[in-house]
């Protein structure tokens, strides 16, 4: 399989082409905007945004903290994104090797 940004062959199952970095493959699944559970710094909401946007999260965190101290609207629309945005479900893992009781 060759990638169509650079060329370069690639294997058939890759999902990222190793030399320019970018998404290659047939469909990609739909994603959700939410919030992380883990890796934030205050709420989640610029991570969310990152990861939706698959972009660097400094970027995002930046452009945030830009549009914040210019012109005040980034920090109403933060807060009003920490209200609206839902946090991830909270993953939980199934007990292993759990024994039975019995009663004799």
């Amino acid at each position: 399989m060759y990638c169509n940004y650079c060329g370069k062959v690639i294997q058939d199952d890759a999902n990222v082409c190793a030399y320019c970095g970018t998404r290659v493959g047939a469909s990609v699944a739909r994603k959700r905007l939410v919030r992380p559970r883990l890796g934030r710094k205050i709420a989640g909401v610029c991570l969310g945004c990152a990861e939706y946007f698959d972009i660097d999260v400094t970027v995002v965190r930046l452009t945030w903290l830009l549009t914040a101290l210019m012109t005040g609207i980034g920090l109403l629309a933060y807060v009003i994104a920490w209200i609206v945005v839902p946090e991830e479900p909270l993953l939980l893992s199934a007990p292993v090797g759990r024994e039975r009781v019995t009663q004799l």
